[in-house]
C-alpha cells in the first residue's frame, strides 16, 4: 500500500510512473465519455455505474474547498453539505472528480430528486457525492498516472478524512472485466447504463476512447424550443418542444410532456416565460394544425429525456422528462450517436 500522508507523500507519489510534482492547478478541465453502443471485454477495462447527476470537481486545499460544475461554474455555495463534508480533508491538497446525486428508497441515482433539492423550492434532499477519480494530491499531478492506482489512492484519501466523510462521500466502486454482464446487471436494476474506463489510461480533457458510456436505454439532452398550452386538469404548461444541434443550426426533434411534475411544470413555466420568441429558430419547425397553440422560444434551457428510439423523420419516440440541466450549454446539444467501441491509445 502506498504511503500517502502530507508528511512523505512527495517520495511514494512521485515513484508512480507518470506523477509530476507541480503546484495546485487552478483550473482543469473535465474527462468526458464517448457514447458507445456495447461496453467493451477483457480485463484492460473497469465498469463503473452510470450516476444521474450533477458532474463536480472538488478543489480542496488545506481545508479550503472550491465545488466546480462541469463548464466551470463555482458551485461551492450551492452545495454546502459536500463542501463542508470535504473540509475534513484539512491538511490535504487534492482534486476530486465525481458526480453529486440524490438516491431514491432503493439507492438508485435519481435526477429529478436532486433536481428538486437544489431548485428553487429546495426540497430536503440528502446528497451523495460519488468520487471516481483523483487527479491532484499533496503537490504531486497525478493526471498522466493509471486510472486504477489513482482511484487506489482517492479510496485511501477518502478512508484518512478525520471526522469521517460519512455518507455524503463516498467512493465510485468499479468492476475489472466483464463489461457485457455489467451492463445486463444495470438494466436489470433499472440503472441508466455504465461508463467503461481503461484501467491504465492517464485523465485527458474532453472526449476520448478512454472512457466510453454505454446506456441501457436512449437519454439525452434536447434545447426547448417551445411549448404547448395545458389542457384539462394540467397547468402551467402542457408540452415541451424540443431540438438539437445539427451543422449551422437547430433541428426539431418532438415533443415531451410526460413525466413533468408541478414542481418542474411550475419551474419550467416561469422560465419559459421570460424566454418567449415569436418565431422558430430551427428547421423542420410544426407547421399548420401542429404549430396551432405553440409559443415558441429562445432556445436556452436544456432539459434531459429519455425515450424509446426515434421515428424515420428524426423525431422522438415515447419521450419522457427526466429533468433540467444546468451543466450543458444549448450550443452543446447535438443527437447523440453511439458508435463502436474502439481501443483507446495510451
Amino acid at each position: 500500500m502506498v504511503a500517502i500522508r502530507e508528511t512523505d507523500a512527495a517520495g511514494p507519489l512521485l515513484d508512480l510512473p507518470g506523477a509530476v510534482a507541480a503546484p495546485l492547478p487552478e483550473h482543469v478541465e473535465p474527462a468526458l465519455a464517448t457514447p458507445a453502443a456495447a461496453p467493451p471485454s477483457g480485463e484492460d477495462w473497469v465498469h463503473e455505474i452510470k450516476l444521474d447527476g450533477y458532474r463536480i470537481l472538488a478543489k480542496v486545499d488545506r481545508g479550503r474547498v472550491t465545488l466546480s460544475s462541469r463548464r466551470g461554474n463555482d458551485w461551492t455555495d450551492r452545495v454546502p453539505e459536500l463542501a463542508g463534508a470535504l473540509a475534513a480533508l484539512a491538511d490535504r491538497t487534492a482534486i476530486l472528480d465525481g458526480e453529486l446525486v440524490a438516491l431514491d428508497a432503493r439507492g438508485v441515482s435519481d435526477f429529478q430528486r436532486l433536481q428538486d433539492a437544489l431548485g428553487r423550492a429546495r426540497v430536503r434532499r440528502p446528497l451523495v457525492y460519488f468520487a471516481f477519480d483523483l487527479l491532484y494530491l499533496d503537490g504531486v499531478d497525478l493526471r498522466a498516472v493509471g486510472l486504477v492506482r489513482r482511484k487506489a489512492l482517492l479510496g485511501q484519501v477518502l478512508a484518512s478524512a478525520l471526522p469521517p466523510l460519512g455518507s455524503t462521500v463516498r467512493l465510485s466502486e468499479h468492476v475489472t472485466g466483464q463489461g457485457p454482464a455489467c451492463l445486463a446487471q444495470a438494466a436489470r436494476l433499472g440503472l441508466e447504463g455504465i461508463v467503461s474506463k481503461q484501467k491504465d489510461a492517464p485523465y485527458r480533457p474532453g472526449r476520448g476512447p478512454a472512457w466510453l458510456k454505454v446506456k441501457c436505454a436512449h437519454r439525452q439532452e434536447f434545447v426547448v424550443v417551445g411549448f404547448t398550452d395545458p389542457k384539462g386538469s394540467r397547468s402551467h404548461l402542457g408540452a415541451l418542444l424540443l431540438a438539437t444541434q445539427a451543422g449551422d443550426g437547430l433541428v426539431y426533434r418532438g415533443r415531451v410532456g410526460t413525466g413533468l411534475g408541478e414542481a418542474s411544470l411550475r419551474e419550467l413555466a416561469r422560465r419559459l416565460a421570460a424566454l418567449r420568441d415569436g418565431q422558430p429558430r430551427l428547421a423542420h419547425a410544426p407547421s399548420g394544425a401542429e404549430a396551432r397553440g405553440v409559443h415558441w422560444v429562445r432556445p436556452q434551457l436544456v432539459v434531459e429525456v429519455s425515450f424509446a428510439g426515434l421515428t424515420e423523420d428524426g423525431l422522438l419516440r415515447h419521450a419522457t422528462f427526466r429533468g433540467r440541466r444546468e451543466d450543458k450549454a444549448a450550443s452543446e446539444v447535438v443527437l447523440e450517436a453511439a458508435g463502436p467501441v474502439a481501443r483507446p491509445t495510451r
